[in-house]
């Protein structure tokens, strides 16, 4: 069972969910741009510069939390996301290597 913010545990992360998720070539972006900062580096959601509504955005990164993509945290008045990076590597080896091979 997901966590009370969304975010599911290792085992209950699903390949088709991920890769669904991955499929949007916006959240393919983000999580491109989140594999090219150090380990456990957290970005607020505006940073990302995506060229969507606020409601849009919001949808897109609650896609990758419960994919289990990104764990998010409240820092105030916005939203912090970092990579899942073991998580995935643990659960999915191999995945983000082809995500960055293919950026």
């Amino acid at each position: 069972m997901p966590d009370p913010e969304g975010h599911p545990s290792i085992e209950e992360m699903d390949l088709r969910t991920v890769l669904n998720a991955l499929a949007d070539p916006l959240r393919f972006g983000v999580i491109v741009a989140l594999l090219g900062e150090a380990e456990g580096a957290e970005r607020t959601v505006a940073s990302f510069g995506l060229p969507v509504s606020k409601s849009t955005l919001t949808h897109h990164f609650r896609v990758l939390r419960e994919a289990g993509l990104i764990r998010q945290v409240d820092r105030g008045n916005s939203r912090a996301a970092t990579l899942r990076r073991e998580d995935l590597d643990r659960r999915f080896p191999g995945l983000l290597d082809l995500v960055c091979e293919n950026s």
